[in-house]
């Protein structure tokens, strides 16, 4: 799965479970400041990434995530396992 695949797919996941505008969602918005999503937000993100990957995403991985692009290369990395 390439960067840009990843990025449509997270656009649609954002977009759906959270109402954030598609066109926000670039790799180097901040989850937290810039697209509002909170600590119970990330949580469901991370369901939803485990989903998409159909791997478990550990919490310490997770929680060094801080962008989309940070999002991007975890997802990359759990694929690549």
């Amino acid at each position: 799965m390439t960067d840009e695949h990843i990025l449509e797919k997270l656009k649609a996941i954002l977009s759906e479970a959270f109402e954030i505008s598609p066109e926000r969602v670039v790799p180097e918005a901040m989850l937290f400041e810039e697209l509002d999503l909170d600590s119970i937000d990330a949580v469901d993100l991370a369901i939803k990434l485990q989903e998409l990957t159909g791997k478990r995403i550990k919490p310490e991985d997770f929680k060094t995530v801080r962008s989309i692009g940070d999002v991007v290369t975890t997802v990359k990395q759990l694929l690549a396992v």
